[in-house]
C-alpha cells in the first residue's frame, strides 16, 4: 500500500472505533497470532481507537479434555454447565486475556484486559431455559469504562464473560459480545476474525465466497441452511449492528497473515463483508 493511500486512511478513519472480535482455531498458531498483533499496531498507529473482543474455544476445549469433559455445541453455540463454565472463565479471562493484553504491551500498545464482569460492563441473562446451562444472552452494556480507556488512547482487551443482576456468571458467545459492544460504542466498524474464508455457497470451495451481502441475502441464506452452525451467531451480531447504525461489518479469514489489512486497506478485501440493503 502506497504512502498516500495509507495518509487517505488515516484521515478518513482517524479517531473512529473499530471493534475487531478475535476467534476460532487461528489462536493456537503462535505465528498468526503475532500477525494478528502487528495489523492491530499498524492501526494503532495511525489513530484508530481498537476494541479486541475475544473468544478462546480451541483453549476451553484443551483444558476441558484434560478434565474428562467432552465439548458440546448447539447451533454454534458451546453448551456450558456448572464445571464448564468454571473452565471458560479460568481460559478466557485467565489464560487468553492476558495473553493478548501481554502482546499487545510488547508492541507498546497501551492495553488492558477486561471481562464483562469488570465496571459491570456488560450484564448477562440466560439464553436457555435450563438450570445448568450457563449460556448468556447480553442483557446491558455499560460503556463508561470503554469510553474512559478508548479517550486515553488504551485497548480495551474483553473476554466474553459476564453476570447476571444475582452474580451467576455467564459464557456469552465473543461475537455476539463483540456485536453489542460496536452498538453501544458506535463504532465505524465491527469486524469477525475467525478461521473460515467468510460465507460461502460450499463450505468446501473458497471461490464460493460472497464478498459482499445485503441483510435479504444474508436472511435468505439463512432459510435456505447454507449459513447455519457456527456462522448464525456471526451474521446475526452483523446485522443487528449493521441496524443500529455500524457502517460496515466483515467476517474474514484470520488464518492468511495480515488478514485484517488486506480486508481494511484493500478494494479486493479478502471477507465478506454484510452491508445495509
Amino acid at each position: 500500500m502506497k504512502n498516500q493511500d495509507i495518509l487517505l486512511f488515516k484521515q478518513k478513519y482517524y479517531n473512529s472505533i473499530f471493534v475487531i472480535k478475535y476467534g476460532g482455531s487461528v489462536m493456537k498458531d503462535n505465528n498468526l497470532r503475532l500477525k494478528v498483533i502487528e495489523d492491530l499496531a499498524l492501526l494503532y498507529s495511525l489513530g484508530i481507537k481498537l476494541i479486541l473482543v475475544h473468544g478462546g474455544g480451541p483453549f476451553i476445549n484443551d483444558w476441558l479434555l484434560k478434565f474428562n469433559i467432552e465439548p458440546k455445541f448447539k447451533n454454534g453455540i458451546r453448551i456450558t454447565d456448572y464445571k464448564t463454565m468454571e473452565i471458560v472463565e479460568m481460559v478466557l479471562s485467565g489464560q487468553v486475556n492476558k495473553q493478548l493484553v501481554s502482546l499487545l504491551c510488547n508492541k507498546n500498545i497501551l492495553a488492558v484486559g477486561l471481562s464483562g464482569k469488570d465496571s459491570n460492563l456488560i450484564k448477562a441473562s440466560p439464553k436457555f431455559h435450563s438450570s445448568n446451562n450457563f449460556v448468556g444472552n447480553v442483557d446491558f452494556i455499560d460503556n463508561k469504562i470503554l469510553n474512559l480507556l478508548l479517550s486515553n488512547n488504551y485497548v480495551p482487551v474483553v473476554a466474553s464473560v459476564a453476570t447476571d443482576f444475582n452474580n451467576q456468571t455467564y459464557n456469552i458467545n465473543a461475537d455476539t459480545v463483540a456485536g453489542a459492544i460496536a452498538k453501544s460504542v458506535k463504532a465505524e466498524k465491527l469486524i469477525l476474525l475467525t478461521d473460515t474464508p467468510g460465507i460461502m455457497s460450499n463450505l468446501y470451495d473458497s471461490s464460493t465466497l460472497f464478498k459482499t451481502l445485503t441483510i435479504s441475502e444474508v436472511n435468505k441464506l439463512k432459510t435456505s441452511k447454507i449459513i447455519s452452525g457456527g456462522m448464525l451467531p456471526k451474521v446475526d451480531c452483523c446485522i443487528d449492528a449493521l441496524l443500529n447504525n455500524i457502517r460496515s461489518t466483515h467476517i474474514i479469514d484470520g488464518r492468511v497473515e495480515h488478514s485484517l489489512l488486506y480486508e481494511i486497506l484493500t478494494l479486493d478485501r479478502l471477507g465478506s463483508m454484510i452491508v445495509l440493503d
